[in-house]
């Protein structure tokens, strides 16, 4: 999965997570843009995760930071996504892209 993931953040395709919610004790399938994958700098846990921007929060679009095992598929849309609509803040990504400005 990890590797789909990050052919997805090189070639700018929205993907569909479905995953475990911790939050929600259930299943959950939404649709995000791939953002990095590696460590969380605001988590305790500094294990690798998935980051993404969530298009379809139930509260507010935000990033998804998700463990390997919650995640339970990741599949590439045929939709692209565009940084700008979300990278508001200057990168510092773990995984090298070439995203311009947003890189």
């Amino acid at each position: 999965m990890k590797e789909v993931f990050i052919q997805a953040i090189h070639t700018k395709n929205k993907i569909s997570i479905t995953f475990h919610s911790k939050e929600d004790g259930h299943t959950i399938t939404r649709k995000c843009a791939p953002m990095d994958y590696g460590p969380s700098t605001r988590a305790h846990n500094k294990s690798d995760r998935f980051h993404s921007w969530d298009y379809e929060s139930d509260k507010q679009n935000h990033t998804l930071s998700l463990l390997p095992n919650q995640i339970i598929e990741i599949t590439v849309l045929n939709e692209k996504f565009d940084p700008k609509e979300f990278v508001t803040w200057p990168p510092k990504w773990i995984i090298a892209r070439n995203w311009g400005a947003h890189s």
